[in-house]
């Protein structure tokens, strides 16, 4: 069998599909010599009679499945974050329910689980006073839930703030009240441009040293930091400066193989967007670095980036698209909507390259079943074979 995908040019090319998948059941027991979370998804109810513009209409029993999908191979999940359309489609309230919904499924199940705080509830400029009482909203809400917390960048406060030491004084105040150590989130410009300048500056070398006296004012109250910035280097040195007891949490999309795979001085753990359709190969290259085979590691992800920097090229933000693509292909969900409409936020050679690079990696459970979809979503676009 074959199928005929458009390429960025708009000419068509002939490609065939794999016939045999990874085959990677789960492992159920948590990965041993890293701290793993994959950036989950939220997935759209398409029946609902729903704007854009619009709060979000989830479907709950297939958003929850695809967790405890995640959970089985033994990945943690950071719920409510920028994959999950946090800012894009998923408001606060459709955030909250999610953290509820989400943190009782992992209390259930036993998995691990780490949520977004931010300030997304505030709709329109707002005083420093205001941004500190919606970080707090959030956090208690998701202290109750039993869930860690991941203390995200603000967009109100890169948009209130009038230096560096505001930025200071509200994460000052939010970690001293923290009840347990969090995870603290720099998102960069390139994933959401209402955060350029943050940490009070857009010299990233002096935006770093901001952030490093936030970590080293309460190192107690700090898990980890999760770094978003698409540049390895500078997350190697950064991390090496942490203090002791301080993760870093890879975000980088780009280098994450390396990141991970780490050096005689240290390495990443690991918080990834691209961890949602890597979920089992993911968790299946951090076992074998488990047992110390480095290599093997680098042999089972490095593969993969192609299609991680394909996903995540600019727009950034939009990577979404082709995140919630790959689990329609890969029968995780029914059907290729997004909330907010999003699933049109890519184009189709985009989409069809993205097809073509995660069947290569045999991440389809059912490449016919992939192979099906795909020609379908063709034929909506008018492409036949």
């Amino acid at each position: 069998m074959t199928i005929r995908l458009p390429g960025a040019d708009g000419r068509l090319r002939t490609y065939e599909p794999r016939t045999e998948p990874l085959a990677i059941a789960p492992a159920g027991e948590p990965l041993a010599s890293r701290t793993v979370f994959s950036a989950a998804h939220v997935v759209a109810d398409p029946r609902a009679d729903v704007s854009p513009d619009s709060a979000a209409a989830v479907d709950w029993d297939a958003t929850l499945a695809f967790r405890r999908h995640l959970w089985s191979h033994g990945l943690g999940v950071a719920e409510a974050m920028d994959t999950a359309q946090r800012g894009m489609g998923l408001d606060w309230a459709g955030a909250a329910e999610l953290v509820r919904r989400s943190s009782a499924e992992a209390r259930a199940v036993g998995g691990r689980i780490a949520c977004g705080v931010g300030t997304d509830q505030l709709t329109g400029p707002a005083t420093l006073h205001e941004v500190r009482a919606a970080y707090e909203e959030q956090l208690t809400l998701v202290e109750e839930s039993g869930a860690q917390a991941i203390l995200m960048a603000s967009r109100a406060l890169a948009a209130t703030a009038a230096g560096p030491e505001d930025y200071l004084d509200v994460y000052g105040h939010l970690l001293r009240q923290a009840a347990d150590p969090v995870i603290l989130h720099w998102l960069g410009p390139m994933f959401d441009p209402a955060l350029e300048g943050y940490w009070g500056s857009d010299d990233l070398d002096a935006a770093t040293e901001v952030f490093l006296q936030v970590i080293a004012a309460h190192p107690d109250k700090v898990d980890g930091v999760k770094v978003s910035l698409l540049d390895a280097r500078r997350e190697v040195e950064l991390r090496r400066r942490l203090p002791d007891g301080v993760r870093c949490y890879t975000g980088d999309d780009f280098n994450y193989p390396e990141l991970i795979a780490g050096d005689e001085r240290g390495f990443s753990h690991a918080l990834l967007g691209i961890f949602d359709p890597l979920g089992p190969l993911a968790a299946h290259a951090v076992r074998v670095l488990d047992t110390g085979d480095a290599k093997g590691f680098r042999e089972l992800l490095d593969p993969t980036v192609e299609l991680s920097r394909h996903l995540f090229q600019p727009p950034t933000r939009f990577y979404k698209t082709g995140v919630v693509l790959l689990a329609w292909l890969a029968g995780h969900q029914e059907h290729f909507a997004m909330v907010g409409g999003l699933q049109s936020a890519r184009s189709l050679p985009h989409l069809a390259r993205a097809y073509e690079l995660a069947d290569g990696l045999g991440l389809f459970s059912s490449p016919e079943r992939a192979e099906t979809r795909m020609k379908t979503l063709l034929a909506l676009y008018g492409v036949t074979s």
